[in-house]
């Protein structure tokens, strides 16, 4: 079971740093953003789920500070990225290696569904990653295209996410991933030139995740509907 828990430690400041830098561009697409915080095993993973793409993101970050058993979860609440944020900045906006952990809000329904923390193997037919931004560019260039078509009296917003809902749900390359799961890990600062990306699924496939050493995108891809894909200005 959990602990209370006040205020955890980094390994380093540069986490901080890169916690920060993605909380921000969550709140970009939400500013009531809220983020589910676990830390376990020395790790402290969080949780966001950006409404405009429909998708999990997760960042995690290593703990330094007193050990703790392997197996004990000293943390799991829900809290608002902008408090969290805030916390991190610390004074004059330095990044330090320790952090107060904020009130926990009433967590939203999404953060009660999240990815699974293990049983993933990696699949095969990702394109890479020059091709993986292609196909975003090109995506975003037709949703801009399509949208700017439309006569005026059907330029509304159940147009629009139709148009979205065919584009962003289309999959790349030979695999089940859909082209919004890429899209979020871009306007998310995950995918990077020359990083390495690799894809996950469950063992079932219920779950994929596109990960990259600066984060992660987690889709569920089986037991959930009417995922709405409203596309969104990337940056």
């Amino acid at each position: 079971m959990p602990v209370p828990v006040r205020s955890l430690h980094f390994a380093d400041a540069r986490e901080a740093e890169d916690l920060a830098a993605f909380l921000a561009r969550l709140i970009h697409y939400d500013r009531a953003a809220a983020v589910r915080l676990q830390a376990h095993h020395g790790a402290l993973a969080v949780f966001g789920h950006p409404p405009s793409f429909e998708v999990f993101a997760i960042r995690t970050a290593r703990l330094g500070g007193d050990p703790v058993e392997p197996d004990v979860t000293v943390l799991d609440v829900t809290v608002s990225a902008g408090e969290l944020l805030e916390s991190l900045g610390g004074r004059g906006g330095e990044y330090g290696a320790e952090f107060a952990v904020p009130a926990a809000v009433t967590g939203p329904p999404w953060a009660g569904v999240l990815p699974p923390r293990g049983g993933w193997r990696e699949l095969p037919g990702l394109p890479s990653v020059p091709a993986l931004h292609a196909a975003v560019t090109a995506a975003v260039a037709e949703f801009r295209a399509r949208d700017e078509a439309l006569p005026e009296q059907h330029r509304t917003r159940a147009e629009r996410d139709r148009i979205g809902r065919d584009i962003w749900s289309r999959t790349v390359g030979d695999t089940g991933l859909p082209l919004r799961a890429v899209h979020a890990a871009q306007s998310l600062g995950f995918l990077r030139p020359g990083a390495p990306v690799a894809l996950l699924a469950t063992g079932t496939e219920t779950w994929l995740r596109l990960r990259t050493p600066f984060g992660s995108i987690a889709v569920r891809t089986k037991g959930l509907g009417g995922l709405s894909v409203t596309p969104t200005r990337t940056g």
